[in-house]
C-alpha cells in the first residue's frame, strides 16, 4: 500500500486552554491525541504543527511552511472548535496552488463546537472553488479513517505522477483507437510528459546483448517459474528483448512505458509478452499496443497497492454469475500465479500477432480481493471506471483445464474474476477490451479519491 505523509493542523479561535461557560476547555487535547494515533494506525505519517491555528498571521505562517515541504502529500485540518473562516481561507488558497490534498476532519461531539468550525471552513473552500474532502466521523470509525487515508494516498499518487515521464516505444498497436494520447492533455491533467522512440534502437540493443548478460538474466528469471527456462533461440530473443527494454527505460529516465508490440517487433524480432511480464514483475508499469490509458491504470494500481498488476482482455462475461474471464496475450507477472497452476513458460502462439514468436507466461491468477479498473476517455475527456472484484481459482485441476480450454488458447494467463457490481452497468461503462486487475480492497476508494484530486470523472460501479 502506498504510504502517505500529511501535515496535521488543529485550528480554532478558542485555544490555549480557554474554557467554555461550563468550565471545560473548548479544545479537547485528549481527543486530538486519539485522532492522531488513529490516523497512524492506517498508515498515515503525520507532520504535526505545534500550535493551534487561529489568527490570520498564524495561518499564513503555518501554511507557508507546509507549502515549501516536498515531503507531504496533503493536509489534515482538524477542527478544534469554531473558527473565523476569513482567518484561514487566504492562506489555504495559497497552499492549494501546490495541488496537494486538503482534508477537513470534523470529529463528532457537541463539546467544543467542532462541527461549526468544520462546516464554516468547508463552506469557505467551496465558495472560492478549492478542491478538498470534508470528513465528519469519529476516530474509532474505520470508514472515517479510510476516507481520510484514501484521499491522502490519492494525493501521494498525484504527487508521484507530477513531473514523471511515460515512454512510448513504437507507434499504435493493432489499430487501437481507445488507447491513444494527447500529450498536452496528459501534461495539463496529470503533469506527465510523454516521450517516444521508435523500435529500431530497441532491436539493435537486443542484438548487442551477449551470452554473459543472458546467463545473468536467466539466473534472475528462473526463481519466478516452476519449470526450467527453455534453452533455444526463441527464449534467448525473448530474454534479449526484456533486457533491451529494461536498458532503454533506465537510459531514457522513464517512470513507466508503453510499447507497440505488433505489428512491428512481434514480426521483426520477438513477441514482447515475456518482456512485458518481467518488467511488471520488476515493478515497472507498462502496457502493450501503445495503450496509454491502460499503462496509466497499471501505474495507479501498482503504486497504490504495492502488488503486481495484470492486464488482459475481458475474454468472456457471464451475466448470470457475474464471472469475468480475463485472458491476456501471454503477459502477466509470474508472482501472481495461484496454487493450481504455478507460473511456467509457453510460446506466444499467434502468427498473425507476432510471426517471430517468443516466450509467453502461462499461469492462473491467485485468489484475492481487489478491483477491475481502466482509465479511458469519452468525447476526449478522461474518466475512470472501477468495480470491486474477487479473484478465485476453479475447484480442481480438472475443472481448471476445462475452463481454460473454453477460449481456445489455454496456455495464455487466465484470471477468474467475479465482478461485485451490476454487470450490465459495467458493460455499458467499460471503455476498452482490456481490464486491469489490481489486488487490494482499498483500491476502490483510492481510485475514486484520485479522480477527485485529478479533476476527472469517476464511474464507480
Amino acid at each position: 500500500m502506498l504510504a502517505s505523509n500529511a501535515g496535521f493542523i488543529v485550528y480554532g479561535v478558542h485555544k490555549d486552554g480557554l474554557l467554555d461557560p461550563m468550565g471545560r476547555p473548548f479544545i479537547d487535547d485528549q481527543l486530538i491525541a486519539q485522532s492522531k494515533s488513529a490516523l497512524r494506525t492506517v498508515g498515515v505519517k503525520l507532520i504535526e504543527y505545534p500550535i493551534v491555528v487561529a489568527s490570520k498571521q498564524e495561518a499564513r505562517e503555518c501554511l507557508a511552511q507546509f507549502k515549501k515541504r516536498d515531503d507531504i502529500d496533503g493536509l489534515v485540518l482538524f477542527s478544534g472548535t469554531w473558527v473565523w473562516a476569513a482567518h484561514m481561507i487566504g492562506a489555504l488558497r495559497d497552499f492549494a496552488s501546490t495541488g496537494k490534498a486538503i482534508t477537513i476532519w470534523t470529529h463528532p461531539g457537541s463539546q467544543g463546537w467542532r462541527p461549526v468550525g468544520g462546516l464554516v471552513l468547508q463552506a469557505a473552500l467551496k465558495e472560492i472553488g478549492i478542491p478538498h474532502r470534508f470528513v465528519y466521523g469519529s476516530s474509532d470509525d474505520p470508514a472515517t479513517l479510510d476516507r481520510i487515508a484514501s484521499y491522502l494516498r490519492a494525493g501521494a499518487m498525484r504527487n508521484r505522477l507530477n513531473l514523471s515521464t511515460l515512454g512510448a516505444l513504437g507507434g499504435r498497436g493493432m489499430g487501437q483507437t481507445c488507447g491513444v494520447a494527447d500529450p498536452s492533455q496528459w501534461m495539463r491533467v496529470f503533469g506527465i510528459d510523454i516521450d517516444a522512440r521508435d523500435t529500431t534502437q530497441l532491436i539493435e540493443t537486443a542484438r548487442s546483448i551477449g551470452p554473459e548478460e543472458i546467463a545473468e538474466a536467466r539466473r534472475h528469471i528462473q526463481p519466478h517459474f516452476a519449470l526450467p527456462i527453455p534453452e533455444d533461440e526463441v527464449a534467448d530473443r525473448s530474454i534479449r528483448m526484456y533486457l533491451a527494454i529494461k536498458k532503454t527505460v533506465a537510459r531514457e529516465g522513464w517512470d513507466f512505458y508503453t510499447i507497440q508490440s505488433f505489428p512491428g517487433l512481434g514480426d521483426d524480432y520477438s513477441a514482447t509478452s515475456f518482456a512485458q511480464s518481467m518488467m511488471l514483475e520488476d515493478g515497472v508499469a507498462t502496457s502493450t499496443l501503445s495503450d496509454f490509458n491502460t499503462a496509466l491504470t497499471v501505474k495507479l494500481l501498482m503504486d497504490l497497492s504495492g502488488e503486481r498488476v495484470y492486464y488482459g482482455d475481458l475474454q468472456h462475461i457471464d451475466k448470470r454469475t457475474r464471472e469475468i474471464k480475463i485472458v491476456g496475450d501471454g503477459a502477466c507477472p509470474p508472482s501472481l500465479a495461484g496454487q493450481l497452476e504455478p507460473a511456467r513458460f509457453a510460446q506466444h502462439g499467434i502468427p498473425t500477432e507476432g510471426a517471430a514468436g517468443g516466450l509467453s507466461v502461462q499461469l492462473t491468477c491467485k485468489p484475492g480481493a481487489g478491483v477491475l479498473a481502466r482509465l479511458g476517455r469519452q468525447n476526449g475527456e478522461f474518466e475512470l471506471v472501477v468495480a470491486r472484484a474477487t479473484v478465485a481459482e476453479p475447484p480442481s485441476p480438472e475443472e481448471l483445464a476445462r475452463r481454460k480450454a473454453e477460449c481456445g488458447i489455454p496456455f495464455w494467463p487466465h484470471a477468474f474474476v467475479t465482478a461485485e457490481c451490476d454487470v450490465d452497468a459495467l458493460l455499458q461503462a467499460w471503455n476498452n477490451e482490456y481490464a486491469v486487475l489490481g489486488y487490494g480492497a482499498h483500491l476502490y476508494e483510492d481510485l475514486i479519491a484520485f479522480c477527485e484530486l485529478a479533476g476527472i470523472k469517476a464511474i464507480p460501479l
